[in-house]
């Protein structure tokens, strides 16, 4: 009895330091495609691309299809917005001001003060979480029970009306806090001497 427990203990073991291998591993090659932006949403959008391709050609899956574009948008919203909501801010500002007002005291805060865009999702893991998601939106559209029987013209429509709604949301939001989520979209630049 005693071996059988010490065998199953080794194989424990085992399967222990195989797992954290596959980690070690996986956690490198995440390391090493954090700094090529490029490269790894190309590789996304290939994949997009023959999941896609695989949908029009099966003629089917298709809920699997609209569920993964209302993650990805999920996700790009997400993506687009502060981490710090801009309107709760500016309350949380408001009640601590009113609390710490009082006569002669000056103020402490200047109101035009640089605070960088901080996203609530990080582009990597905006970029990883898309990747999880359309890699397991293609092993699903393997799976006939998956296959549900939709009339995709009303899901691709409804998904546009959806897409067209958040996105005059979040604009409007942008105007009104006055941020820009994109770094390299409207900074000047400045040419090196020629």
């Amino acid at each position: 009895m005693d071996d059988s427990f010490g065998g199953s203990q080794a194989l424990s073991t085992r399967a222990t330091g195989l797992f954290g291998s596959l980690q070690v591993h996986y956690q490198t090659l995440m390391d090493k495609s954090t700094p090529h932006t490029g490269a790894r949403w190309t590789f996304t959008g290939f994949m997009l691309l023959f999941f896609m391709l695989r949908i029009v050609l099966a003629q089917g899956w298709f809920i699997i299809c609209y569920a993964l574009g209302i993650y990805i948008l999920n996700l790009f919203l997400a993506f687009l917005t502060p981490k710090i909501d801009p309107e709760m801010a500016e309350e949380i500002e408001e009640a601590e001001a009113a609390e710490e007002s009082g006569p002669g005291l000056l103020p402490t805060r200047n109101d035009d003060e640089f605070r960088p865009f901080i996203r609530r999702l990080p582009e990597f893991k905006f970029w990883l979480n898309s990747t999880k998601a359309v890699l397991i939106s293609f092993v699903c559209s393997f799976f006939s029970f998956l296959d549900i029987p939709v009339y995709w013209p009303i899901l691709l429509f409804y998904w546009v009306f959806l897409f067209v709604i958040t996105m005059r949301r979040q604009i409007e939001h942008m105007i009104k806090y006055r941020y820009v989520p994109f770094a390299n979209f409207g900074k000047q630049r400045y040419s090196g001497r020629k």
